[in-house]
């Protein structure tokens, strides 16, 4: 016959057996956990190590940008400078002849963009014989001129008032023509006059006379 005692030990081990296999069952899924967790925790790790992968771009074309057109230079502003030319005297009977100009000018031209309108003292001096009857001294010259800009080179038209003296006395007539300026740079300029001079009763001797400049000029802008 069994004993108390070991009916007591047989009892306890029938009454606990559920619940070890529950507590068994239950630390299985606990691991099982654990190790999901640590696999969650650990990839991301890993991959925060692995080298970023490099993404290529193509070549974005740049369109080519078109130049942009600027019309003139800038012309505004005084100058001064040196004229050397020629001067051609035909005036009444056998009063005439030529030599050489040289002289000096100064000025101040205002740039609109595209136009420009200046005015301009000159003074050229020269030794005409005019056919034996009188000589020729000097020419001086108040002009107005007007031309287009081109950038660096400023093409124009000039008229004015010009005064000749000369051995029979002096007279004021009108004068036109034509010119051309080119700016070596900021501060150098070079360039050429054509000009047509129309004198009548010169110092009161009668005699009319007209005259044609040739002239190349140089100078300083300011």
């Amino acid at each position: 016959m069994k004993t108390t005692l070991d009916k007591f030990v047989s009892k306890t081990r029938q009454t606990s057996g559920p619940f070890v296999k529950a507590s068994q069952g239950k630390t299985r899924v606990s691991i099982l956990g654990m190790l999901a967790a640590c696999t969650t925790f650990s990839a991301p790790a890993f991959a925060g190590s692995a080298e970023p992968a490099v993404i290529e771009t193509a070549p974005v074309a740049v369109a080519p940008q078109e130049p942009v057109t600027t019309f003139g230079g800038d012309w505004t502003g005084g100058y001064v400078g040196l004229g050397l030319g020629s001067l051609d005297i035909d005036g009444s009977g056998t009063a005439g002849g030529d030599d050489i100009t040289y002289g000096l000018h100064g000025g101040y031209d205002y740039d609109f963009g595209r136009f420009v309108v200046g005015g301009e003292l000159e003074f050229d001096g020269t030794d005409i014989d005019l056919g034996g009857a009188a000589t020729a001294d000097s020419v001086t010259r108040l002009k107005l001129r007007g031309g287009y800009d081109l950038g660096r080179t400023l093409i124009y038209a000039t008229a004015g008032a010009a005064e000749v003296d000369t051995s029979l006395g002096s007279d004021t007539g009108a004068f036109g023509g034509i010119g051309a300026a080119y700016q070596i740079n900021d501060r150098f300029y070079v360039g050429g006059e054509v000009l047509r001079h129309r004198f009548e009763d010169i110092g009161g001797s009668g005699v009319n006379a007209d005259a044609t400049s040739i002239s190349l000029r140089g100078g300083l802008r300011f």
